[in-house]
């Protein structure tokens, strides 16, 4: 039998949906690209398009910095696999005392992983074991991820839920959204006594508290819309676990890593939880992730309650130490804090200019920008494609979240010039110019 000759990679670009799964797949814009660097990735078209989506939150200190480049060569001269417990290795290790350092106070000890669904799942399984508790109560808006644990405290999007309602129960309360707050009212009084009024209903009608293990959030939504709540819901949501014995998980997938202004999002609101799930910008690009806890709650989960194989990966490690290594040399939460308030300023003044954007939101360099029709106010999905689209043939790569797809997205790499932020944002004008209803 004569073997086939394997298609050149464009032509196999161009066959994607008969290799890959549509739920792979169909995502958007499926760029094909040949090469990534600093803010930009290198299209196989020959053009340069600016990314301002980071790998989705991930490349944080750019794509292929070379210091972190340098580290994964040099680690794979030594180690490509390292089954954390089999053998122990230096990077996994020096990884932990350096993520100790910058992390809150008590969030001492980790269980790496490799992604954020993970790290979230271990969290979980954290919190049940150690309080022998069934139950969970997460946030309407939130996205913990898309396996079965994970997902049964997701409430993003219900396609996401369609079909793989998971059999075992967990309850939802409403998220700290601006839309519900009365005209007239203070954001940072009305949302921590609407909380403690809906954690009352709660625990009165559906679940005692003592059967509650932990309450999840993202302390910003990340693909729920990028909304960010007032410190003071979130130190309501820390008293009401503190009162009642139940274990705050927060979900820093997305927020980590300098992407708020801080190190985490925990430091920027200044409150800490008992669990934190840490991944995306972590590594680099490379897949690690980690749930992290203090050394006193780990100890309650002993050996054979978790388990990883590819978890903490040698090379992973190595990456995520330059990474730190470069985001300390660099300066990037500073320059994550100086380019977000540059790039909001920017970004309100294209608000005056164009009425189809309705709000924009953001903290540090997780900015979201929301679209409304503007004849019924009510959030447009479409019109953000359509944006979204427009910006990619002008050579700049945007995003969407928000549960209709209303938001667009604007995280670039810490690295981000203020020439860069200028030309996406001149980029994002002429995209909404071409609006039928601007």
């Amino acid at each position: 039998m004569t073997q086939k000759q394997t298609p050149d990679w464009q032509e196999l670009a161009g066959s994607i949906g008969n290799l890959l799964a549509p739920s792979m797949a169909k995502d958007h814009p499926n760029l094909p690209v040949v090469k990534a660097e600093g803010c930009y990735y290198y299209g196989a078209d020959g053009k340069k398009y600016l990314d301002f989506t980071s790998g989705i939150a991930v490349e944080n200190v750019g794509h292929r910095h070379p210091k972190v480049v340098q580290a994964i060569k040099d680690s794979a001269d030594h180690l490509l696999h390292g089954p954390s417990g089999v053998i122990i290795y230096e990077s996994i290790l020096k990884l932990a005392y350096e993520l100790q350092q910058i992390l809150p106070p008590k969030l001492d000890n980790f269980f790496f992983a490799n992604s954020g669904t993970e790290a979230i799942e271990g969290g979980i399984k954290l919190a049940k074991y150690a309080t022998k508790r069934p139950y969970v109560v997460s946030f309407t808006g939130c996205f913990h991820g898309r396996s079965i644990g994970a997902l049964s405290v997701s409430t993003s999007k219900s396609k996401y839920r369609k079909y793989m309602q998971p059999s075992w129960l967990t309850y939802q309360l409403p998220y700290a959204h601006p839309e519900d707050l009365p005209e007239g009212e203070d954001p940072a009084v009305y949302f921590p006594e609407k909380l403690e009024r809906d954690v009352e209903k709660l625990f009165n009608h559906q679940v005692t508290p003592e059967e509650v293990a932990c309450i999840i959030l993202e302390p910003v939504l990340g693909e729920g819309g990028y909304i960010i709540p007032p410190k003071e819901w979130l130190a309501k949501v820390r008293e009401i676990c503190d009162r009642h014995g139940i274990l705050l998980i927060f979900d820093e997938v997305q927020t980590g890593f300098g992407r708020t202004g801080e190190w985490f999002a925990a430091q920027t609101f200044g409150v800490t939880p008992d669990i934190m799930a840490i991944a995306k910008g972590i590594a680099a690009g490379l897949p690690l992730s980690a749930t992290v806890a203090s050394k006193e709650l780990m100890e309650k989960w002993p050996l054979g309650t978790h388990g990883t194989t590819f978890g903490g990966n040698p090379m992973a490690c190595s990456a995520a130490l330059a990474s730190l290594e470069v985001m300390k040399e660099e300066q990037l939460l500073k320059r994550a804090r100086d380019m977000g308030a540059y790039a909001k300023e920017q970004l309100e003044g294209l608000k005056e200019k164009h009425s189809t954007i309705k709000t924009i939101r953001g903290v540090g360099l997780m900015i979201g920008i929301e679209l409304q029709d503007i004849s019924t106010g009510k959030p447009d999905g479409d019109a953000v494609m359509n944006v979204l689209d427009e910006c990619l043939k002008r050579g700049v790569l945007f995003y969407l979240c928000g549960n209709a797809g209303e938001v667009i997205r604007m995280i670039p790499p810490l690295t981000v010039t203020k020439e860069q932020i200028d030309t996406g944002i001149q980029v994002l004008d002429q995209a909404l110019g071409t609006l039928k209803n601007e």
